[in-house]
């Protein structure tokens, strides 16, 4: 157990550091930024309390907030693809997550690729939603929940195939 936690521990950290320091300084082509820290949420032990998920949830997209200076919206998203991962893990995992038998590094390819998918996507939607917070930018929301979620897609994918290859 203390094995899992130190995990976490060093998961949390250096992903908040990676975010900080190397992916938040990152601009490719003006607006295009990698939000590689929910691979934090994505990876998060299934069985694990709800509670305290959704607590580690908002206060890790606070901790980023604080250094955007984005008034919340890492936050709203983290917490709010927290609260629905158990939909998306069923809908990806099916009965090996009613089951609780679903292990993420070592799951077939679609249905992980699909849970990524999906909640990279809706975590990107609801961020750059919030940080627009105009109607009339909607094409911008898009375009930039698209955009970055392929990138940050691309990157989740590269980070978990290496850490879960360490593993191996």
């Amino acid at each position: 157990m203390n094995s899992l936690l130190f995990s976490n521990i060093t998961r949390f950290i250096t992903l908040v550091l990676v975010q900080i320091l190397i992916c938040n300084q990152l601009n490719f082509m003006g607006n295009i930024n990698p939000y590689i820290y929910i691979l934090f949420l994505l990876l998060y032990p299934i069985g694990s309390n709800r509670m305290g998920f959704l607590f580690i949830a908002f206060s890790l997209g606070l901790i980023i907030d604080l250094f955007l200076d984005s008034g919340g919206a890492n936050a709203a998203a983290s917490l709010s693809i927290a609260y629905i991962r158990p939909i998306f893990l069923k809908f990806s995992f099916g009965a090996a997550y009613d089951y609780q038998s679903v292990k993420l590094n070592t799951a077939e390819a679609l249905p992980r690729l699909t849970y990524f998918a999906l909640m990279i996507f809706i975590h990107h939607f609801i961020l750059f939603t919030l940080i627009y917070f105009d109607s009339s930018k909607f094409k911008m929301i898009i375009y930039n929940t698209l955009v970055n979620s392929g990138f940050t897609l691309i990157l989740v994918l590269l980070l978990n195939t290496l850490f879960s290859s360490k593993k191996s």
